[in-house]
């Protein structure tokens, strides 16, 4: 019996401005959306280039409260070939929120506030 990673998800309150983040902060795009007939949901799953792997974000219509994160220790990490230029452009955008020199790496999060962690290709 074999396993696959599919995707994670992350439930947010606003779909399109999810959706903008993740394209402009670490170049993800959407693969695929699903609407409920009932339009109690949406979800968008996104991937990057290699599509091996998806981000899927969920929209519920009645959700009007933000989702308690608890104390944010789960987190997604995305390797980048250029560190640098990665920085730079997460600090351009305000997102970075947590930064470990000594490791060589940060975080960043989303505006749902899931944090992101970041660290160059070893």
């Amino acid at each position: 019996m074999k396993f696959k990673l599919a995707h994670t998800n992350f439930n947010v309150m606003d779909l399109d401005r999810s959706i903008a983040f993740y394209e402009k902060a670490l170049g993800l795009h959407v693969v695929r959306r699903k609407k409920a007939e009932d339009e109690r949901f949406e979800l968008a799953f996104l991937s990057d280039d290699c599509g091996r792997y998806q981000l899927e974000l969920t929209w519920l219509r009645d959700r009007t409260e933000p989702y308690d994160l608890g104390d944010n220790e789960t987190h997604v990490c995305f390797q980048t070939d250029d560190f640098a230029a990665a920085h730079a452009l997460h600090t351009d955008m305000g997102c970075i929120c947590f930064e470990n020199e000594a490791m060589g790496l940060y975080f960043i999060n989303d505006p749902d506030d899931y944090w992101l962690e970041i660290v160059p290709l070893r």
